[in-house]
């Protein structure tokens, strides 16, 4: 770098290119003639050593950043690749499908009988299974971790008679899952999630040879892909089931899985997001999860849909094709308890009389049709009270139901 730039002898010696000659020291200025000055030798040295400095700081600074991105990439990709062969394996593995759907089977079985899902893993399985609790739960899939050591030290009592148990291990064959086994009651649900495709290479379940087997391998060794068998691939893979399951079993307990997340999750940035709902589907209640008056019980009077609607979390009740919405139930009066619901008036609502309105509609939108029912797609059917039915209608399902004036207030 130095070699192309003109420098003054005294440069050269400065810098070690060569010695100094040896000459007369030279006149000084006659007043007349001035002279330029001429830089001073720190001022040289600092200059030139500077940018060969700065010139190497930049090659290395750039060499050691392509290093860490190519390093980053290759574990980024290799666990890409581990999802998607995962992905492929349930797409086409009859035993990896048949698992998933008995697994998602056991875990909402119960579901509604004080159920819940035990899950149990040690070392980084344990810190996956304790995250999975957290998902399974914030989408109302009650869930607990428990460890096995723990467990054979008296917290087994932690597991009830309506509870399902999930096992996570790569290796199929952890000690401490191994001793917990036998202690486990026959009739509980066992899952193993492992690395093992087929049943007969896993030790937990050849102990135990009703457990359902969920598949979690990866394409390759840890260490053939990094050199080391610290868990990374592995832990990928299980995590991303984990969420399947949950995901799944969430969406089959649930007709609509965001206002229970919501409900969950009232905290952080995710809560905010939840906390004003925009459409009529974030503030139904679920059609699928108000009673339902049973007929072989014969004729309801007004004291079963009292009853009814006051079991219910919602407050509303179900009688065939017919609705009670709280407003309705609370205008219930003593004389009415005996008499039959087709002799109280206004009780029910037939389906017929219900308002349909798209779930995805506007919140806002929704309550200005109710105000100006000319402005609605269909006016027709706009005519209401506090009382109104609203049917929440997607892809020609009613999922959800809603009273007018809930709607009303919310805007308020």
């Amino acid at each position: 770098m130095v070699e192309h730039q003109p420098v003054h002898n005294s440069e050269v010696y400065l810098l070690g290119l060569r010695p100094r000659p040896t000459e007369p020291p030279p006149s000084p200025p006659s007043p007349s003639t001035p002279r330029e000055a001429e830089p001073s030798n720190t001022a040289i040295e600092e200059l030139c050593l500077d940018a060969v400095d700065s010139f190497k700081d930049a090659e290395e600074s750039t060499s050691l950043a392509k290093q860490r991105i190519s390093g980053a990439v290759h574990v980024l990709s290799t666990e890409a690749i581990a999802l998607r062969s995962l992905t492929h394996l349930y797409r086409t593995d009859a035993i990896a499908i048949q698992g998933f759907s008995a697994a998602v089977g056991a875990i909402t079985r119960h579901e509604g009988e004080r159920g819940k899902l035990v899950i149990i893993g040690v070392g980084k399985s344990g810190h996956i299974s304790k995250k999975l609790v957290a998902t399974f739960n914030s989408l109302g899939v009650h869930a607990t971790f428990l460890h096995p050591t723990e467990a054979l030290h008296g917290d087994l009592g932690k597991i009830g008679k309506h509870d399902v148990v999930l096992f996570i291990t790569f290796s199929g064959k952890t000690p401490e899952l191994l001793a917990l086994l036998p202690h486990l009651d026959v009739t509980l649900p066992v899952i193993v999630l492992t690395s093992h495709t087929r049943p007969d290479g896993c030790e937990l379940i050849q102990q135990r040879p009703d457990a359902i087997l969920l598949p979690a391998p990866i394409h390759e060794s840890e260490i053939v892909s990094f050199g080391v068998s610290a868990p990374t691939t592995s832990t990928t893979v299980a995590l991303a089931l984990g969420d399947a399951l949950a995901v799944v079993a969430s969406q089959e307990l649930h007709s609509t899985v965001a206002p229970v997340f919501a409900k969950n999750h009232p905290g952080g940035a995710i809560g905010q997001a939840f906390s004003k709902p925009r459409q009529i589907r974030d503030i139904a209640i679920p059609f699928c999860e108000i009673p339902e008056w049973p007929n072989s019980r014969g004729g309801a009077c007004g004291a079963d849909i009292l009853k009814l609607g006051y079991n219910s979390e919602s407050g509303w009740a179900r009688v065939n094709n017919a609705i009670a919405s709280p407003r309705r139930i609370r205008r219930l009066e003593t004389a009415h308890m005996a008499w039959p619901i087709s002799d109280i008036h206004d009780l029910v609502v037939e389906r017929g009389e219900w308002i349909s309105i798209r779930a995805d509609t506007r919140i806002s939108q929704a309550a200005e049709w109710l105000r100006e029912p000319l402005m609605s797609p269909d006016y027709s059917e706009a005519a209401f009270s506090e009382d109104s039915i609203l049917a929440v209608v997607e892809n020609g399902e009613i999922i959800g139901v809603l009273e007018a004036g809930d709607l009303l207030n919310l805007q308020e």
